[in-house]
């Protein structure tokens, strides 16, 4: 109980940061304290415990993030065209807008595995450095430095839909 309540927060940070969507983050924070409790007798004495639960937590993320990607594309190859949801071309407004965040989706997806997790955290979260090192159990400088390496790496990718110069 004490385990819990002293790093749920931080992993429901974590979690969070991953899915952007608080029921899945709360099943995941379960769902990590469950896998604790099964794997304790693995640990091993003498590392960073914190680090451990949060490689735990984000591994869970990352296993849901791949069955929900196969099930959407699962859905998506059964479902009639009519029924695919699918940009209207001569709608007029919103779609430049739709555009970009879906640009920016994929190609924040591209990030090396680190990169998106510090740029999530920071952009989508509104964490600070500090707050996401504490969590990640990292040197502030590192976040600082994968969020410099996400951003400039972000740029590269949208270059080519947006038009910049890299």
């Amino acid at each position: 109980m004490t385990l819990t309540r002293t790093y749920q927060k931080k992993v429901f940070i974590l979690t969070y940061s991953f899915f952007r969507n608080k029921e899945d983050a709360l099943d995941l924070v379960q769902e990590t304290f469950l896998r604790l409790y099964q794997k304790i007798d693995s640990f091993r004495p003498g590392h960073n415990f914190e680090a451990w639960l949060l490689q735990i937590a984000k591994n869970l993320c990352i296993d849901q993030y791949r069955r929900e990607s196969g099930r959407r594309r699962e859905l998506e190859r059964d479902k009639p065209v009519e029924e695919m949801n699918i940009p209207d071309l001569k709608a007029e407004g919103g779609e430049e807008a739709r555009d970009l965040k879906e640009i920016l989706t994929r190609c924040v997806a591209k990030l090396a595995e680190r990169q998106r997790l510090i740029f999530i955290m920071r952009h989508y979260n509104q964490l600070k450095n500090e707050e996401i090192a504490q969590t990640l159990g990292i040197s502030v400088g590192t976040v600082k430095s994968l969020h410099f390496k996400a951003v400039q790496n972000l740029r590269a990718h949208m270059s080519p839909y947006l038009g910049w110069e890299t």
